[in-house]
């Protein structure tokens, strides 16, 4: 064959490639405990025959409309990233925010101290302030408000939400931002919290003041170009902790919101809205104690559940079927990122959306290596910083979130599945994830409108298929 007829069946053949790479109507990504992110995309098929592992895939049973993926801004993350490079620093926010790569678009943040803080603060420690004329969020501009403009720039259209895991120390009856007394924090073990009784001062003057406490970071946090799309009440209202926390009774709870903080928004206009969050007990009759009093449920738009929450949400799915459902907070093991702890995360995002939420929060997403909170618990987080080396490391929990929030778009309806496993979604495009829990490799099919798709599924891994139809 001479030059010419060489170059000429070259140029077909390269244009033919193109072509049916443009019309290829899926893309497969797979992480593996030994190779991360890796394309599939050219080991899928359409075939014919079915197989013992078929899953099939309802788009006709449009379940809940996705509010996105995220995780928490948190003090000691922001930390963690300043001893980096800026470059370094870079890389990181691209990779949570990038629509490239994580594409986190729906976030939480603290009001004031939580347990991943540098330490205990509030945005006004001024006793008896009752007007909260001495309120600021000057702490907040030292390290969360970065952490989140750095998000923005990235993440146009980043959603953003809050909650408090205690209120000003002296609005409280121990005058303490702990609920539990313990030799880091001081208090006497005899004044601890019971859960059920509540630990907020429950006179006119106390709730009024924390009203306009939630009303006035609102506002002050918009003056500097950050937008609150809502306020979840209380981060775990029935937990007793050692670190900043106030537990409620839901009757107390139901009187501050219907009675003090939704009025509080209605009058000054705020267009922010009040979930019932976060709820960390399986007890669905403590929720209904709340959305039964009718001032309070008056203004609640939605209902937040984390941990052991994840046992009641079914149930208020079906009871509170008007209202969106979120997970709130990931379970935040115990420092080790490898890669049981993602497999368990996976296990949760499939329990947590096979029951209803509509979003879910990974907890902190950056750390120091050690994973140490300010209280001395270590964590999980999705990327790791060594302190000494500034190497930067993405565990297996990075990955997990990635298989899903960089594929799944807000307003994406949840699509049931024959597997509760795998995990499907969808409007104009389709996206099916799948976990394979097993030593060795597999052939896995998804049924889709008629059409077999068939995957040749790496063993231990997490897969994510995108169909375009």
């Amino acid at each position: 064959m001479n030059m010419k007829k060489t170059l000429f069946f070259g140029l077909v053949l390269s244009l033919f490639v193109v072509s049916c790479k443009e019309k290829n109507e899926f893309v497969w990504y797979s992480t593996s405990e030994d190779s991360a992110w890796v394309d599939q995309s050219s080991m899928v098929s359409i075939v014919n025959q079915k197989v013992d592992s078929l899953v099939s895939i309802n788009l006709d049973q449009k379940q809940q409309k996705m509010m996105g993926f995220g995780g928490c801004f948190n003090e000691l993350g922001w930390s963690a990233i300043e001893l980096l490079s800026e470059d370094a620093k870079n890389e990181i926010m691209m990779s949570l925010f990038d629509a490239t790569a994580c594409n986190f678009n729906h976030c939480r943040l603290p009001i004031g101290a939580n347990d991943y803080a540098v330490g205990w603060y509030s945005h006004n420690e001024n006793i008896d302030d009752f007007l909260m004329e001495k309120f600021s969020i000057a702490r907040d501009t030292l390290r969360l408000i970065p952490y989140i403009n750095a998000a923005k720039k990235i993440q146009k259209d980043l959603i953003l939400w809050a909650s408090p895991w205690c209120p000003p120390s002296w609005l409280k009856s121990n005058n303490h931002y702990a609920c539990s007394g313990d030799i880091f924090n001081g208090l006497d073990t005899l004044t601890n919290g019971k859960e059920m009784t509540t630990q907020f001062i429950m006179k006119p003057e106390y709730l009024k003041a924390y009203a306009l406490y939630f009303a006035k970071f609102i506002q002050e946090y918009k003056k500097e170009g950050i937008d609150i799309s809502a306020v979840h009440v209380q981060n775990e209202p029935n937990s007793c902790q050692v670190y900043p926390a106030c537990i409620w009774n839901p009757k107390d709870m139901a009187i501050f919101i219907g009675n003090y903080l939704g009025p509080q928004f209605e009058q000054l206009g705020l267009q922010t809205e009040i979930w019932l969050g976060t709820i960390e007990r399986p007890q669905i009759e403590r929720v209904d104690t709340i959305m039964n009093y009718a001032p309070a449920r008056k203004y609640i738009k939605g209902l937040g559940f984390q941990w052991g929450g994840k046992d009641a949400i079914e149930q208020c799915n079906e009871k509170y079927s008007e209202y969106p459902l979120m997970q709130t907070e990931n379970e935040c093991g115990s420092g080790t990122n490898d890669w049981n702890v993602a497999v368990y995360t996976y296990r949760n995002i499939c329990s947590y959306l096979n029951k209803g939420a509509c979003a879910y929060m990974y907890w902190n997403m950056v750390l120091e290596k050690q994973g140490n909170s300010f209280w001395g618990w270590k964590q999980n987080a999705m990327i790791s910083i060594d302190t000494t080396t500034k190497e930067v490391k993405f565990n297996p929990e990075f990955y997990v979130m990635k298989h899903l929030s960089h594929f799944v778009k807000i307003g994406d309806h949840k699509l049931p599945t024959s597997d509760p496993s795998v995990l499907a979604f969808g409007n104009d495009t389709y996206v099916i994830v799948y976990f394979y829990n097993a030593g060795e490799a597999h052939k896995k099919q998804l049924e889709i409108k008629g059409k077999l798709y068939q995957l040749d599924v790496a063993k231990n891994s997490f897969n994510t298929l995108k169909i375009i139809l």
